[in-house]
């Protein structure tokens, strides 16, 4: 998805908590029929792990024959994951994909060295009072990856691991973890989950990965005494196992994995090590001269003036 319109996260209060390094609280952002929260990047902490883009989308419900329409946009040096909890939406990409994702499934579009793609709601969608509610993620390659040739894949719901146990259920949407592995790789160690609470249910985050952090979507949830809730993106310090106790019905996304090979830069919907590189991704938009995507070929966003 491209970069949408809204306003840095802030940092929270950390409060008491040991185990906490951040707190950092996603500002609302009205798109006039949905709302994004961005919790990643925030000033003071531009990453978790690869992860340096993350967007919570909705929910939201569409009037009839409404719906989101992203049109076609670039991107390079990374990788785009989408996962829905409701709605569906219909991606088409430059290398001719065109596919719908819905609840539970992922799909993981790898930009590399360039790639074009749309994301809209479907016809069919809009004419039964759509809706959106989900993540999109964002995870730069490691510099061995950026240059790659662009490629998509998608994952079924079904090929995903889900461990279910005492009040909780656990997609394992990419790593490793809770005796289990997902089928979605990436070329760098990184961890994404969904985790559903019912109230009481603990949640354990062992210490497998150096940078880990978990996003509340919704309820409540309480940390070694402390509270916190919905649309907060906790940052926790390496090296300690946490327990994560649900006050309410909750649904959190645990996000992490190894530092980063160096700094990433962004600048709307390109990421790279090289400055450089971004700027030429600029003129290459400009000038046209991404591939286009077959079957939405009519219209694109243009670049960002400034």
């Amino acid at each position: 998805m491209s970069q949408l319109p809204a306003e840095d996260p802030v940092l929270g209060d950390a409060r008491s908590c040991e185990a906490i390094e951040k707190v950092i609280v996603p500002r609302s952002h009205d798109l006039g029929g949905f709302q994004v929260r961005r919790a990643l990047p925030a000033i003071g902490q531009r990453m978790v792990g690869p992860f340096i883009f993350f967007d919570q989308m909705g929910p939201a419900e569409f009037h009839l024959g409404e719906g989101l329409d992203v049109r076609p946009h670039p991107h390079i040096g990374l990788s785009t994951v989408t996962y829905l909890f409701d709605g569906e939406i219909m991606h088409r990409d430059s290398l001719g994909t065109a596919l719908a994702i819905k609840p539970g499934a992922v799909n993981l579009m790898t930009a590399g060295r360039g790639i074009v793609h749309s994301e809209r709601t479907g016809m069919e969608a809009r004419a039964s009072g759509p809706k959106l509610y989900g993540i999109q993620a964002w995870l730069a390659l490691p510099k061995s990856h950026e240059e790659v040739a662009p490629e998509f894949v998608h994952h079924g719901a079904p090929m995903l691991p889900r461990i279910v146990e005492g009040g909780k259920r656990i997609s394992l949407i990419m790593g490793s973890a809770y005796g289990q592995s997902s089928p979605v790789k990436f070329p760098w160690e990184a961890l994404y989950a969904e985790a559903v609470l019912s109230p009481g249910a603990i949640l354990p985050l062992d210490p497998d990965y150096d940078e880990r952090a978990i996003y509340i979507v919704s309820g409540k949830v309480d940390i070694a005494g402390d509270e916190f809730g919905a649309g907060q993106l906790l940052v926790f310090k390496p090296g300690d196992r946490i327990s994560i106790l649900a006050v309410d019905q909750s649904r959190v996304m645990i996000v992490g994995g190894e530092p980063m090979d160096g700094p990433r830069h962004i600048w709307w919907n390109f990421v790279s090590s090289s400055q450089e590189r971004i700027e030429q991704a600029k003129q290459e938009w400009k000038t046209g001269r991404f591939d286009t995507v077959p079957g939405d070929d009519k219209e694109f966003i243009p670049l960002p003036e400034g």
